[in-house]
């Protein structure tokens, strides 16, 4: 199934390899928050440390306009990652230029380097070769274990591959497996779980899924659009119009396949203290809003998941950063981690909810991506994957 080379095919002794890792973590008063990504990149490092390669680390943070900001340092990752490997971690203060080149010599063999943000160059994100030129001359080898922008052509993701033999890290290859898999030669009955705010993010990936999928059970904020699109008033929940027509597409060629849900929990307003009610699917009265998908709902969605092979989740089932809204997400989240299936979940949102749970180890695989396992169910080929070099 992955058919590109990964660390296991280099020869990495003595060598300085570069590696894209996705430290995009969420960071508070310069303190590292949850570093699921952190630890996610572990097993690739210390492989290339144990093969006695020197080990340049470089990744974005956050959304800097195109040039340095101090809250998007990498500094303060730098020494949470010394932390979990047990080693120093030595830090350049640029990605490139002469600060990153100097301390890309003096590394040696088993040591690591951690370049500043390689967005405080507005070049990264335009993928521009002078650039991918210059972070590429720090090393001998490339390594790209960032599934999480690999469905971005930028200069440190794609532009570098083109200087450099490039090939993929664990992670992204075990990315890769079980999100590829589960489009191409998913274990049946395949169902497929769609949450989240919006249809319009996910058009493509349910007209993949049509026609790969058993069965795809809808929940969260595109419930809603459906609804209005079979023409329901939905008072004030949120809806998308722009995406009504396609809402009523995709109901028509889904047929059976597509399952919304029948009950709902309401709310007079847009607030975790908010009253609220259970009612069956249908009308939604003035001055109310779903935020939830109902008992029932989570009833029937959880016996379709209960006999599933491989069931891929994307997206909660309502306003679950309200406690009192979150009982459909969890709901859903105890079925999939009490199932038997292939279980892979990804997108931020339902990444969250399910470590909230407590579930995240009943789970067969959590994707560190958004952008990029939407792009993977959507049947796309990844920019970042497609630039590494084939076995």
């Amino acid at each position: 199934m992955f058919n590109k080379k990964t660390i296991r095919d280099i020869d990495a002794k003595g060598k300085k390899v570069l590696v894209r890792v996705d430290f995009n973590i969420p960071l508070k008063d310069s303190i590292v928050g949850d570093d699921t990504r952190i630890q996610a990149a572990l097993p690739t490092i210390k492989y290339l440390l144990d093969q006695g390669a020197a080990v340049i680390l470089c990744s974005h943070l956050g959304r800097p306009k195109g040039g340095p900001e101090e809250k998007y340092s990498m500094k303060p990752v730098a020494e949470h990652l010394a932390k979990c490997l047990g080693m120093k971690v030595a830090f350049a203060s640029d990605c490139i230029g002469p600060d990153a080149e100097s301390a890309a010599k003096m590394l040696k063999s088993g040591e690591v380097l951690l370049l500043e943000n390689t967005r405080f160059h507005a070049e990264e994100e335009k993928n521009d070769m002078g650039m991918a030129k210059q972070l590429a001359s720090l090393a001998d080898l490339y390594v790209n274990d960032a599934f999480g922008t690999a469905h971005r052509a930028h200069a440190s993701t794609e532009g570098v591959t083109h200087f450099l033999p490039g090939v993929a890290g664990f992670l992204l290859e075990k990315e890769i497996k079980y999100l590829g898999q589960a489009v191409t030669d998913p274990k049946k009955p395949f169902v497929a779980i769609m949450g989240g705010a919006k249809i319009s993010d996910k058009i493509g990936v349910i007209k993949n899924l049509l026609s790969k999928a058993d069965t795809i059970l809808i929940g969260g904020g595109m419930a809603n659009t459906f609804f209005k699109a079979q023409g329901y008033p939905v008072a004030d929940s949120l809806v998308e119009d722009e995406a009504l027509e396609t809402a009523k597409t995709l109901l028509k060629e889904a047929g059976t396949k597509l399952r919304l849900p029948v009950d709902l929990v309401l709310a007079d307003k847009f607030d975790a203290e908010a009253k609220s009610r259970i009612t069956p699917a249908g009308p939604v009265e003035d001055g109310w809003r779903i935020l939830d998908i109902g008992p029932e709902t989570v009833k029937a969605y959880a016996q379709v998941i209960e006999g599933a092979g491989t069931v891929v989740w994307n997206g909660p089932m309502g306003v679950f950063e309200f406690p009192r809204f979150a009982e459909g997400t969890y709901g859903i989240a105890k079925a999939v981690a009490a199932s038997n299936a292939v279980s892979i979940i990804g997108g931020g949102e339902s990444v969250a909810a399910i470590q909230q749970s407590g579930l995240a180890n009943k789970i067969t695989h959590i994707s560190t991506g958004g952008g990029a396992s939407l792009e993977m169910l959507e049947g796309l080929e990844l920019p970042g994957v497609a630039a590494l070099q084939d076995k």
